[in-house]
C-alpha cells in the first residue's frame, strides 16, 4: 500500500565523463576557423597535414561528429600511406575518440587497441596511458565497471612511472565515478573534490562539467536534493560559458531529473524539452537513450501507461543496440513499474528480475535498490507474502549499505503492509512507526527551503552581476568625463554626474524593488508550505494511529475498520488537496467532513454541524485549501477541557455581497475566559500562519481576506466564534 506512493523513482543521469587527457594534445583556446584556413592553405600531404586534420576532427567532436568523422577518415588514409606508425596511432585514438561520443562502442574499441598496439611497438608510455584511459571511459559507458577499473588503474600505473601527479588525480576521479555507481559515496566525493581542485586551476571546462556533474550525482543518490542543484546549475553555467552543446544537453538532462524525483513534472519537462532542442545531442544513441527513459518516466507519473510502455521499449531496443546496461536497466526497471500499476504482476515480475540480474552483474546499486523494491510488491500484489518479505528484507539492507534513505522507508513500509497481511500486527505497527520516522527525515522543512533559495539565488545571480557591472561602467565612465571636462565645462560636467547618479540611484531602487517583489513571492511560498505542513501534524497521526491501536487491543472490529478508512481517505485527500495553490470548495468541504467524521469517532461527546448557504455552488468556486480545519481542530482541542456534555460545533457558509464567509461557532469555555488565557503572549500557530498567508493571498485573488476571533459573551452567548473571509475564484464549467 504505502510503498506505491514510491513507485515514481527512476534514476537516469549520464553517469561519466569523457576523455582526462585531453590537456597531453590540445590547448582549449584553439580556434576551428584558424585551423580551417591552415588546412586550405596547407596542400601537402605530409604529417603537418594530417596533425591539423587531427585536431578539427577532436574540436569537432562533441559539436559536429559527422564533421569530425571526415577529417579524421581523410587524417587516417592520409597517414597510413605516408607508413609513419607515430600519426597513424595517434589517427586510430582520435577516431576512437569520435565513436566513443557517438556510442558506437565496437568501432572504437577497436580503434584504441589498433593504437595501443602501434604506441607499443613505438614504446610510447603516454600514448598507451591515454588509450588505456579511454577503454576505461568506454567501458564505463558500457556499463562494465570491473573492465572499466582494470583499465583506468593499468593507465595511472603507467602515469606513476612518468611521475605525473596532476594526471593521476584525474583517474582517481574518474575511479570516483565507478564508486559513486557501486554506492561508495564517500570515496567518490573525496576523488571528485581533488579532482575538481584540479580542473579549477588547469581551467580545464571539459573535465570541470563531468566533475561537477559527478558530485551532483552523488548528492542526487544520497536525497540531498538541494546540494546537487545546486552542482549541476555551476556545471550549466561552465558549458553556457565554453558553448559545450553536449555539456549543456547533459545538465538540461539532470537537472530535468532531480524535478522529476521532487514530483515536479512540469519543471522537468521544461528542461526535458530544452535538451531536445540541442540536435547535436542526437549524434550520440546513449544521450536518446537517457532521454527517452526520462520523458517515459513522465508519462508513467501522468498515468499515460500506453506511452510509457512504447517509450521504455524504445529506450530498451537503442540500449541493447549499443550494449548500453546502465540505461537498459533503468528501462527494464521503468516498465516493470508500468506493468505493476496496470496490474500486470507477473510481467512486472519479468521485468524486475531481468534487471536485478544485469545490475547484480554490473554493481549498479541505484538500480539494485529499484528491482527489489518492485519485486517486493509484486509479489505482495500476487499474495505471495514470504517471497515479498525476502525481497524487502534484501531492500532494507541494501538501503543501509548504500545510505538511501529513500529506499530505506519504502522497505518499512512494504515490511508493515507484509506482517499486516501475515497476521503480525505487532511487527506491522513497529515497521510503520519506523516509516513514519523515516518520512520525517526525508521530508524535512529545512531540504525543502533551501532548494527553493538555490533556484532563487541561481535565477537571479546573473541579473544582480550585470547589474554590478552596470554601474562600475557609469562610475568609470562619470570619472573619464571628469578628467576630460574639469577645466572648460564644469558646469555641464556637473549635470551629466547629477543626470548619471540619478540614474544609478533610479537603478539600484528598481532593482531593489524587484528583488524584494522575488523574495515575498519566495516567503508566500515558505508561508504555505508551514501552514500545509501544520494542518496533519505527526502529533494528531500519532494520537490518530493510538486511537485505532486501543480499538483494535479492544477488539472493536467494526469502529476500527470504519476509522481507519476515514483517517486513509483524510489524509489522501489531504495530501492531493495541499499540491495546489487552490482547489473546488467541494473538495475543501470534503475534507473538512472526513475531519468531523473521524472526531466524531473519536469524541462521541461532541456533536458537529456543517451548514452551506444553497446560493454557494461548492462546484464552481475554487478556494485556498486548509484554511478551516486549523480552527475546528483548536475548538476541539481547546473549548471542552471541562465540559463533558452538550459540546456543539457548527461550521457555516454564507455568501454576502459576494463574499464567502465562513464561520466556526463553538459553545465552550470561550477565548476571553482566564482558563483559555493562562499566557497571553501564546498564540496558536495555525491563527498566525492563517493570518499571514491571508495577508498574501488578498493580494493574488484582488480579494480581501481576513480572520477574526471573537469571544461569543458579547453577543449572549457562550463559546467562541471564529470568522474567516475566504478570498475565491470562480471555474467556468
Amino acid at each position: 500500500m504505502f510503498s506505491q506512493n514510491y513507485s515514481r523513482v527512476f534514476k537516469s543521469f549520464i553517469r561519466i565523463s569523457f576523455m582526462l587527457l585531453v590537456q597531453f594534445l590540445y590547448s582549449q583556446n584553439s580556434k576551428i576557423d584558424s585551423l580551417k584556413i591552415e588546412l586550405e592553405n596547407h596542400k601537402y600531404k605530409d604529417t603537418v597535414r594530417v596533425n591539423i586534420l587531427n585536431h578539427l576532427a577532436f574540436y569537432n567532436y562533441r559539436n559536429n561528429p559527422p564533421q569530425a568523422v571526415d577529417y579524421i577518415e581523410e587524417s587516417l588514409k592520409l597517414a597510413n600511406e605516408l607508413k609513419v606508425p607515430k600519426f597513424t596511432a595517434h589517427s586510430y585514438y582520435v577516431k576512437a575518440v569520435i565513436y566513443t561520443e557517438k556510442a558506437n562502442f565496437k568501432i572504437a574499441e577497436d580503434n584504441y587497441e589498433k593504437a595501443i598496439q602501434l604506441y607499443t611497438s613505438l614504446q610510447d608510455l603516454k600514448g598507451i596511458e591515454k588509450s588505456k584511459n579511454a577503454l576505461g571511459v568506454l567501458h564505463t559507458y558500457k556499463g562494465d565497471y570491473k573492465r572499466s577499473i582494470k583499465y583506468y588503474e593499468e593507465a595511472m600505473a603507467i602515469a606513476k612511472k612518468r611521475k605525473d601527479d596532476k594526471i593521476i588525480l584525474l583517474y582517481l576521479r574518474n575511479i570516483g565515478l565507478i564508486h559513486s555507481n557501486m554506492g561508495d559515496y564517500d570515496k567518490a566525493l573525496e576523488n571528485f573534490n581533488k579532482s575538481l581542485q584540479v580542473n579549477r586551476i588547469s581551467k580545464d571546462s571539459v573535465a570541470m562539467l563531468n566533475t561537477l556533474n559527478s558530485i551532483a550525482n552523488v548528492y542526487y543518490q544520497q536525497g540531498n536534493y538541494p546540494l546537487s542543484l545546486d552542482f549541476h546549475n555551476q556545471s550549466l553555467e561552465v558549458a553556457k560559458k565554453t558553448k559545450d552543446s553536449i555539456g549543456m544537453f547533459q545538465s538540461f538532462l539532470n537537472i530535468g531529473n532531480l524535478y522529476r524525483q521532487q514530483f515536479l513534472n512540469d519543471k522537468a519537462l521544461e528542461f526535458y524539452n530544452k535538451a531536445l532542442t540541442i540536435n547535436i545531442a542526437r549524434h550520440n544513441v546513449r544521450n536518446i537513450t537517457a532521454l527517452k527513459n526520462n520523458i517515459a518516466g513522465v508519462y508513467y507519473d501522468n498515468e499515460d501507461y500506453d506511452k510509457a510502455i512504447a517509450t521504455f521499449n524504445e529506450s530498451i531496443e537503442l540500449s541493447k543496440e549499443i550494449d548500453d546496461d546502465a540505461n537498459l536497466v533503468t528501462a527494464l526497471n521503468g516498465l516493470g513499474f508500468v506493468y505493476f500499476e496496470t496490474k500486470q504482476f507477473s510481467k512486472a515480475l519479468t521485468y524486475f528480475e531481468e534487471a536485478k540480474n544485469i545490475s547484480l552483474e554490473n554493481n549498479y546499486s541505484y538500480d539494485l535498490l529499484d528491482s527489489y523494491h518492485g519485486l517486493s510488491d509484486s509479489y505482495l500484489s500476487l499474495k505471495k507474502n514470504d517471497l515479498s518479505l525476502i525481497n524487502a528484507k534484501k531492500l532494507a539492507e541494501l538501503s543501509n549499505e548504500y545510505e538511501s534513505l529513500k529506499h530505506k522507508k519504502i522497505a518499512y513500509a512494504l515490511f508493515s503492509e507484509i506482517y499486516k497481511k501475515k497476521g503480525d500486527y505487532k511487527a506491522a505497527f513497529d515497521s510503520h512507526e519506523y516509516y513514519k520516522t523515516l518520512s520525517d527525515s526525508l521530508l524535512n522543512e529545512e531540504n525543502i527551503k533551501k532548494l527553493s533559495e538555490i533556484e532563487y539565488e541561481y535565477k537571479y545571480k546573473k541579473e544582480r552581476d550585470e547589474a554590478a557591472e552596470r554601474e562600475i561602467k557609469l562610475t568609470e565612465t562619470v570619472k573619464i568625463k571628469s578628467e576630460d571636462l574639469e577645466k572648460s565645462q564644469r558646469n555641464l560636467l556637473l549635470g551629466i554626474i547629477a543626470f548619471l547618479a540619478v540614474a544609478i540611484v533610479l537603478g539600484s531602487i528598481i532593482f531593489y524593488l524587484k528583488l524584494r517583489n522575488s523574495k515575498a513571492k519566495t516567503q508566500n511560498i515558505i508561508t504555505e508550505q508551514k501552514l500545509l505542513r501544520t494542518q496533519m501534524t505527526p502529533h494528531f497521526i500519532f494520537n490518530s494511529l493510538s486511537v485505532l491501536q486501543g480499538m483494535i487491543l479492544n477488539k472493536e472490529e467494526g469502529k476500527s475498520v470504519k476509522y481507519l478508512s476515514k483517517f486513509s481517505k483524510l489524509l489522501r485527500i489531504t495530501l492531493e488537496n495541499s499540491r495546489d495553490k487552490t482547489v473546488l470548495l467541494s473538495h475543501e468541504l470534503e475534507a473538512v467532513d472526513n475531519y468531523l467524521s473521524l472526531q466524531n469517532i473519536e469524541n462521541e461527546k461532541i456533536s458537529f454541524n456543517l451548514n452551506v448557504d444553497n446560493k454557494i455552488d461548492t462546484n464552481t468556486i475554487k478556494v485556498p485549501p486548509m484554511l478551516i480545519q486549523p480552527f475546528v481542530e483548536n475548538a476541539i482541542e481547546h473549548a471542552f477541557k471541562k465540559q463533558k456534555e452538550d459540546c456543539e460545533i457548527e461550521i457555516k457558509l454564507t455568501l454576502v455581497d459576494s463574499k464567502l464567509i465562513c464561520e466556526i461557532l463553538d459553545n465552550g469555555i470561550g477565548i476571553d475566559s482566564s482558563e483559555r488565557n493562562t499566557n497571553q503572549n501564546k498564540k496558536s500557530l495555525a491563527t498566525k500562519i492563517t493570518s499571514e498567508r491571508l495577508q498574501y493571498l488578498s493580494k493574488d485573488f484582488k480579494m480581501e481576506g481576513s480572520v477574526v476571533i471573537e469571544d461569543r459573551n458579547k453577543f449572549d452567548e457562550e463559546g467562541t466564534k471564529v470568522t474567516i473571509q475566504i478570498p475565491y475564484s470562480k471555474e467556468d464549467l
